[in-house]
């Protein structure tokens, strides 16, 4: 079966929905195992259309054969909708998605920190009062939130999936990286990254669906065989 192929992913998320445990896997309270219906191949011109450039293949076949977003990796894999004409992605952090630009090219391949150049934080010891340090604080974070930031680092993204903590992922959708899986970590000072298998290979759209799904189905498996296992006591 290719990366590009869906045919089974229903079917397997059902069996997962029924199975006993499978609450306990991260984040299937949020999204239940279910996917949203699939958009038809009108749809998905309109939107693309709309975005002025076309989505990767992967997760543009997973859109047309599989769903436009729920059960996913962590609380789910944010849905496309219309709510008023016009397609947006809805979740916790898709609004980071910059709809006007997923045209314009995202332009790293390697992992980055927007923080690396700036100055360290003040020293309270370099201030002769309490108020003076606190107002040199204040101002420090607010330059460095207004950097790390700034929109214009995740130009080219689609947000795609929230892990919680203000951490996400999101597919490269254009650029040289396009078609790649990266991790937005700014919410711990961890900038941007590229997600990889363990062999270090970059994680495209379908790897990264298909590992979140046989990694959910290894977790319910091992836990009803313990389950299942008698009582050596």
């Amino acid at each position: 079966m290719t990366r590009s192929d869906w045919a089974d992913v229903r079917e397997r998320l059902s069996r997962l929905a029924a199975a006993p445990g499978a609450g306990a896997v991260f984040g299937a309270p949020s999204h239940g195992w279910k996917l949203e219906p699939p958009l038809d191949a009108v749809d998905l011109a309109d939107l693309e259309a709309q975005l002025r450039v076309e989505l990767p293949g992967e997760y543009r076949s997973f859109l047309l054969q599989a769903g436009r977003g729920g059960a996913g990796p962590a609380y789910g894999l944010f849905p496309v909708r219309r709510p008023k004409g016009r397609w947006q992605w809805e979740g916790d952090g898709a609004d980071l998605t910059d709809l006007d630009t997923l045209d314009q090219p995202f332009p790293h391949v390697e992992a980055f920190d927007p923080a690396d150049g700036l100055p360290a934080p003040p020293d309270k010891a370099d201030f002769e009062s309490t108020e003076e340090f606190d107002a040199a604080e204040n101002a420090y974070w607010e330059q460095h939130e207004a950097v790390v930031f700034h929109p214009r680092h995740s130009i080219g993204l689609l947000y795609l999936c929230h892990l919680g903590c203000a951490y996400r992922e999101a597919l490269v959708i254009s650029g040289p990286a396009r078609g790649q899986m990266w991790a937005d970590d700014t919410a711990g000072d961890g900038g941007f990254r590229p997600l990889r298998d363990a062999d270090g290979k970059p994680l495209g759209f379908g790897r990264w669906y298909r590992g979140w799904l046989e990694a959910a189905e290894d977790q319910v498996s091992r836990g009803n065989r313990r389950a299942a296992a008698p009582d050596p006591g």
